[in-house]
């Protein structure tokens, strides 16, 4: 009786699998295969050429000089270290951790070792790149730490031409839900952290009934640990769009915001020890990123939800308590004086 064969990819020789298999995976399924055979995993940790090309087909902006230079200082196989952390979201889901009463940890006991984010964007159109670009943000400036965070991609005069046809109608702005797909990765030279910021689809595309302009917005629910309750904060990433005279879209805005659950703007100070933070936690798996950022998001909106209800129940009644003491000591004067 014959010994049965090995079938299977690592049957293979080991050239074929490396330039012929595993150059037409994407990188969600690289590092699938990567952890389901040893073989493959030792093949893609020694191919840097590998998960460069995985890198830079999933974010053009990450085949400039800045990024690949910032990268080369990554331990190890520092492509396939990018996209382990710039792929998934954070990790754990912070819409679902229990808020504790534990007193803050304040700024003074975060060590900010940032002196500067790299920012690289990429936007797509039904898989078609439409914009890319890397900025560079200094984080170290009085302006920064005490103005509101934002980091603006585009000059109030720029604009960004696109063949996609301007929405007329609101209904039709829904189709731009599963069309566009945007990147934002923010990078600590120093720490060699990444994280990306974005929803990768849009959690929410609204047209302005006057103007007609197109806001998408894209965003990640993040935990803001240094407030005493653990509250939430919301990495918000803006795209909005006008009318070309041909009647075509154009990007005439594009920047990112730390807002916490008032709708408030966080500084450059307390948006970067967030940011820090994130960036030394967890990843995800990948798995059902863009369902899991959409539901992270609507829970962060019914959390802001109740909190508006609940501080007009505070307000109304305090209102009230307000008004029967001013009663009371007038009917009291009233029968004192008359």
């Amino acid at each position: 009786m014959s010994n049965s064969k090995t079938t299977g990819i690592t049957s293979l020789p080991a050239d074929i699998i490396e330039s012929h298999v595993l150059t037409r995976l994407d990188g969600q399924t690289l590092a699938a295969v990567s952890c389901a055979s040893a073989a493959v995993h030792s093949m893609s940790e020694t191919n840097h050429r590998l998960w460069s090309d995985v890198c830079h087909s999933t974010w053009p902006s990450t085949s400039g000089e800045i990024v690949t230079g910032i990268i080369s200082g990554f331990s190890g196989n520092g492509h396939r270290e990018f996209y382990s952390q710039a792929f998934p979201l954070p990790s754990p889901d912070p819409t679902i951790i229990i808020p504790t009463s534990s007193p803050p940890r304040g700024d003074k006991l975060i060590n900010l070792t940032s002196t500067r984010l790299i920012s690289a964007v990429d936007i797509y159109h039904r898989n078609k790149l439409i914009f890319t670009k890397t900025e560079e943000t200094e984080t170290v400036s009085g302006w920064f730490q005490c103005s509101p965070f934002r980091i603006d991609l585009l000059d109030p005069k720029d604009m960004v031409p696109t063949e996609i046809p301007h929405p007329d109608q609101d209904a039709t702005c829904t189709s731009l839900t599963n069309d566009m797909a945007l990147s934002w990765i923010l990078i600590d030279p120093n720490s060699k952290r990444v994280v990306n910021l974005s929803s990768h689809r849009p959690v929410s595309v609204q047209r302005h009934w006057l103007t007609g302009d197109v806001q998408m917005r894209f965003a990640s629910v993040l935990a803001d640990d240094n407030h005493p309750h653990s509250e939430l904060v919301q990495g918000a990433v803006v795209v909005n769009c006008g009318r070309s005279e041909g009647g075509e879209m154009q990007v005439r805005e594009l920047s990112m915001q730390i807002e916490d659950m008032d709708g408030k703007h966080l500084n450059g100070r307390d948006s970067l020890v967030i940011l820090q933070r994130v960036m030394e936690g967890k990843r995800g798996n990948g798995v059902n990123k863009e369902k899991e950022a959409k539901n992270r998001y609507k829970k962060f909106e019914e959390m802001k939800r109740m909190r508006r209800e609940r501080k007009l129940r505070v307000e109304e009644t305090l209102d009230t308590l307000s008004v029967v003491f001013g009663l009371s000591v007038f009917a009291a004067l009233f029968f004192i004086f008359c």
